[in-house]
């Protein structure tokens, strides 16, 4: 799914299906399926917007920075050199060069790309 107030371009977050708060309360086979999902995730961003990097982290807890608390999630954050990801910090200002329905759309062409690519295994 993507953030509603994303850090970058094409922000995305992977949850699992179930309503869970913690790691350790995932299922083996939830584990696999939120690892695959990451890199389906990295590999349809490369492709779709050619990010020099990532940040992909989870926050567990109201302490740790968790805004949806009850459900485990983990943010893929597309990351380019000189990128204007500190304004936030220092200018209390977001800068999106893209509408988030254009961002939908071009994330769920290259995941598409992606599934074709892996086949069924990606489908899961």
């Amino acid at each position: 799914m993507l953030n509603l107030y994303p850090y970058n371009v094409g922000h995305m977050m992977i949850a699992p299906r179930r309503h869970t708060p913690s790691l350790a309360d995932l299922e083996p086979e939830e584990s696999v399926e939120l690892t695959e999902w990451l890199g389906r995730a990295e590999l349809a961003l490369r492709r779709e917007y050619d990010p020099h990097g990532f940040n992909v982290g989870l926050n567990l807890g109201r302490a740790a920075g968790a805004g949806v608390l009850g459900h485990l999630h983990w943010h893929v954050v597309p990351r380019w050199s000189g990128d204007t990801n500190f304004m936030p910090v220092t200018a209390n200002t977001k800068v999106l060069p893209e509408a988030l329905d254009r961002t939908y759309e071009r994330v769920v062409r290259a995941l598409a790309v992606v599934d074709r690519r892996f086949g069924a295994r990606a489908r899961r």
